[in-house]
């Protein structure tokens, strides 16, 4: 059974950092393009940001330039290096392959002084 386990999540002040892993089963990561996505409370689920198999990246414009997304193949994780957060980033997190309607428990990040 192919799983997806998010973790890095906490909380923070605002203008911190966190570093969200995705650690998956088997080979899912490797094989396939990847995103990150997050969902505040009384929102929609909303697309924050992916990588390809080759390590193209891309980002919503509300996180670009401080949000980071990689992969480490070997390791079959994920990871968003999240700097700088706002108050606003507050959500759960989940990762999955791009283009799938799977979703795991998600970690919580919370940004608040």
């Amino acid at each position: 059974q192919v799983q997806l386990v998010e973790s890095g999540g906490g909380l923070v002040q605002p203008g911190g950092s966190l570093r969200l892993s995705c650690v998956g089963s088997g080979s899912i990561i490797s094989i396939n393009d990847m995103g990150w996505s997050r969902q505040a409370p009384g929102k929609e689920r909303e697309w924050v940001a992916s990588i390809t198999r080759g390590g193209s990246t891309n980002y919503a414009d509300s996180v670009k330039g401080r949000f980071t997304i990689s992969r480490d193949n070997a390791k079959n994780t994920m990871y968003l290096q999240m700097d700088s957060l706002k108050s606003e980033d507050t959500a759960v997190y989940y990762c999955n392959p791009v283009g799938s309607t799977s979703w795991g428990q998600g970690t919580q990040v919370t940004v608040s002084s």
